[in-house]
């Protein structure tokens, strides 16, 4: 799966508004996680549009999270900034049909959208944030072998 610096940043970003617990500026998000400021800028733009942040003007301005870190998965920002989280040459995994010797190969891609989903809609930024990751997205991350590339 490739996660494109845009989901990276605008995670960072909602993270680092999660810990602040108050209105932000995409300058002061930017600095936070060092990231730059004009392309984190539009992603807070696309966030807003997504219902994930809102934004005020003026002296008590910023960005804020728009509802309960709790109510915010990854899967809300990764779909809100990148789209689905899984396509097959654009299409949804159910939409693409095979014939011969692939003819099942839609049952794989359908798993692994499955799989996402059981992970990326189940953590918070909440959890994130408290470093609590559900005991079942936890539990993936003990495996030794998940930390080693394979190529």
């Amino acid at each position: 799966m490739h996660i494109p610096a845009k989901v990276d940043y605008g995670m960072r970003a909602l993270l680092a508004l999660t810990d602040r617990g108050e209105p932000a500026t995409a300058e002061s998000l930017a600095e936070a996680q060092g990231l730059p400021a004009r392309f984190l800028g539009a992603i807070l733009i696309e966030l807003r549009r997504a219902g994930i942040v809102s934004s005020q003007r003026g002296s008590e301005g910023g960005y804020r999270l728009a509802r309960p870190a709790k109510d915010v998965s990854v899967a809300d920002v990764m779909r809100a900034l990148d789209g689905p989280l899984a396509e097959v040459r654009g299409l949804r995994p159910e939409a693409a049909h095979y014939e011969g010797a692939a003819e099942h190969l839609q049952d794989v891609w359908v798993a692994v959208r499955a799989s996402l989903r059981n992970v990326l809609e189940r953590v918070s930024l909440e959890d994130v944030v408290a470093g609590r990751l559900p005991r079942t997205v936890a539990k993936l991350t003990e495996d030794p072998d998940a930390w080693s590339p394979h190529h």
